[in-house]
């Protein structure tokens, strides 16, 4: 288990050399108002991203995030809670400059590395902003669907998964 002061190395696909050290401990200290509904264990475990996520960094994080994890090494979009497709291509976020900072794959990257304890002022202050303006969709999901509709707004639903909102709103 990782610990406050480790150093964790990243050797993957996509980067090659890259290390941060953790100075918080895991899953607190988070900034004031960023509250992820869910761990990253949990939303793997619900299934998010298709199941084609992290599948070449596990070693990055820890075993037991992996332990129930719905993961796949093609896009499957039965594995993702709602069972819908649900993601855009990297290339898409990369046009949109979506993907800030030192992780090549987008938010859920960086919520990973925030939960274990890496911090990044600038980084973190952007990436909560961004999550917490997400939340709009819940209002979306609450103006359209009957509450306990959970078949109501899937998509929209499971983006709220992948950003760490209550889909089941």
């Amino acid at each position: 288990m990782y610990r406050i002061g480790d150093t964790v190395v990243v050797n993957d696909r996509m980067q090659r050399d890259y290390s941060y050290t953790l100075v918080a401990p895991l899953g607190r200290d988070f900034l004031p108002g960023f509250a992820p509904r869910f761990t990253p264990a949990e939303m793997l475990a619900m299934g998010v991203f298709e199941g084609k996520y992290l599948n070449d960094c596990r070693d990055e994080f820890p075993a037991e995030w992996f332990a129930d994890a719905r993961l796949s090494e093609v896009a499957d979009p039965t594995l993702n809670c709602f069972g819908v497709k649900s993601r855009k291509p990297l290339s898409y976020w990369r046009e949109k400059g979506w993907i800030i900072g030192p992780d090549p794959r987008g938010w859920f990257q960086w919520y990973c590395r925030y939960y274990l304890g890496r911090r990044i002022p600038d980084i973190d202050a952007v990436q909560v902003k961004r999550w917490r303006a997400f939340a709009r969709h819940a209002g979306q999901v609450r103006a359209n669907c009957e509450p306990g509709d959970i078949a109501c707004r899937p998509r929209q639903r499971q983006a709220l998964l992948q950003w760490s909102h209550d889909p089941f709103i």
